[in-house]
């Protein structure tokens, strides 16, 4: 792949002089046009050898263009904050929103190219990690992003060269270190790793830009005229790059599904729910001060029909847990700082560290719930969202946390006579609202929705529980004993998940 970055590539100084200044006019133009239409974020990753001219290039790119609407994000070794959740999760929050530019100095590619030089990735893990990262910028390209990748090119002779040209100079001699020298022993390690890693991730929606890196106002020239063509045409179209997603739906022709089938009349009297739900909460509560669980974290999702009892039963999770220890986040209709930026942006940063947990009152499967049926996104962008919740939920449970998601639902008769209940009661009234009632002749396409989501997302990782919610106090010991169990299952690790130490609740694809 580095051939053509290996012929000496350069650009003379009088060349070099005529072509900035229009360059420079016209990458502000751009990145003014890019500002006012906020619709596009832009993500450039700087890579490549050491002394290639990472930096130096995204010196030039604040010189030419405007600095207020640039960030750079500039990543070294994980902090133990970072450690503690999924290996992502530094670069999910550090993405540009709409409208700006964002250079990553380091990127999610950084690491494993290090793990695979140092012989601590092996090939098949290796493939996976790659394959997680070309969905990743999959989903961010579908999300209306430009991703655009650099790799700074060298010899080996012209790496050694440039370092001695570096060193030798007192402006620039700090930046040569040992570490730098010692590197270049690892070249050809580097070549390999780095070789195998571009071309399995050099896509149709993310390609690499290899420039050689010898000659700086070559490749000074080279980086800003592709960032100025790649603005320009995506400005121009303004159209997403869209790429292929989920199967269709599939028709039920008989009426039956798994919402059918759940029995609704099941109930629990108020003398057995008393007794039940001090066992659970002192279960619960002395699971998560369970030394095991500093290395885990807890994850509840709660969706369900409108008035099925969500708050009712985070009520009496929230009741077993230190104050200290949780956070509830509930979720209504994004903001516009969340708009500008990819759907699952806003729960990425809900992510709890070890040892904590959150809590969500409606989720990130708002996307294949009320934005399908209410017809806030296209068709296509829910149906690529299964897979990107999926991944995004795989994620977090490699990284130790325990993902447990619960469906309320009740019949149509019980949520009528909620609604008025809540009419009449002053301090509940501020939970029904005239989209409630509106939603209620969306029945069945909300109803299919959430079977084809429970089709498309219960993993072996992070099942979905059906819970029958006609009875609160049935619902409320079924949520908190699923907890429990699926928290005592996992510290015990009784069920094996697809990596050491991130376990998996493997009883079928839901739970009834």
């Amino acid at each position: 792949m580095f051939e053509s970055a290996e012929i000496g590539h350069k650009i003379d100084k009088e060349t070099y002089r005529k072509a900035v200044p229009a360059l420079r006019a016209a990458l502000l133009d751009a990145q003014f046009d890019l500002k006012e239409s906020a619709k596009i974020p832009v993500i450039v990753l700087v890579s490549g050898q050491d002394g290639a001219g990472k930096g130096e290039t995204i010196n030039i790119l604040y010189e030419w263009m405007d600095p207020r609407y640039l960030s750079t994000l500039a990543f070294s070794e994980p902090t133990d904050e970072e450690r503690d959740r999924p290996v992502m999760w530094r670069y999910w929050r550090a993405l540009p929103p709409k409208g700006r530019t964002g250079i990553f100095a380091g990127s999610w590619y950084s690491e494993p190219i290090r793990q695979r030089i140092e012989d601590e990735m092996p090939l098949t893990e290796l493939d996976a990690r790659i394959d997680q990262i070309n969905r990743f910028e999959a989903m961010l390209v579908n999300e209306g992003a430009l991703v655009l990748k650099f790799w700074f090119h060298l010899t080996k002779e012209a790496q050694k060269k440039r370092l001695k040209a570096l060193e030798k100079d007192p402006r620039t001699a700090w930046r040569v270190t040992p570490w730098n020298w010692a590197r270049l022993k690892s070249y050809d390690k580097l070549q390999e790793a780095a070789g195998h890693i571009l071309r399995m991730t050099n896509t149709a929606w993310a390609p690499w830009i290899i420039v050689e890196g010898s000659d700086d106002r070559y490749r000074s020239l080279t980086t800003g005229t592709v960032l100025l063509d790649a603005l320009r045409q995506r400005l121009a179209t303004g159209d997403n790059q869209d790429t292929p997603v989920a199967p269709p739906v599939r028709t039920n022709i008989d009426g039956c599904n798994l919402l059918s089938e759940l029995d609704l009349k099941r109930k629990l009297g108020s003398k057995s729910y008393d007794k039940q739900l001090a066992y659970w909460q002192g279960r619960l509560s002395e699971l998560v001060r369970d030394p095991r669980f500093k290395q885990r974290s807890l994850i509840c999702a709660f969706e369900g029909t409108d008035a099925a009892g969500k708050g009712g039963a985070i009520r009496r999770i929230a009741r077993a847990l230190d104050a200290r220890q949780y956070q509830i986040v509930p979720v209504a209709a994004p903001t516009e700082e969340e708009r500008a930026q990819p759907y699952l942006w806003r729960f990425w940063r809900h992510v709890p560290r070890h040892g904590r947990c959150t809590i969500f009152d409606r989720t990130w499967y708002g996307r294949v719930l009320v934005e399908r049926v209410e017809g806030f996104c296209s068709e296509h962008d829910w149906l690529r969202a299964y897979s990107e919740i999926n991944d995004f939920e795989h994620e977090l449970s490699e990284a130790g946390a325990i993902v447990v998601k619960f469906w309320l639902q009740i019949s149509p008769e019980e949520q009528l006579k909620r609604f008025k209940e809540r009419e009449k009661i002053e301090f509940k009234r501020f939970k029904i609202t005239p989209d409630d009632w509106r939603n209620r002749e969306k029945w069945a396409a909300y109803q299919q929705a959430v079977c084809d989501m429970v089709d498309r997302t219960s993993t072996s990782t992070a099942p979905w529980t059906l819970i029958e919610a006609n009875d609160k106090n049935y619902a409320r010991i079924k949520i908190l004993k699923t907890v429990c169990e699926r928290l005592e299952a996992e510290l015990d690790g009784k069920v094996v998940g697809e990596s050491a130490g991130k376990k998996s609740a493997g009883k079928g694809k839901y739970r009834k």
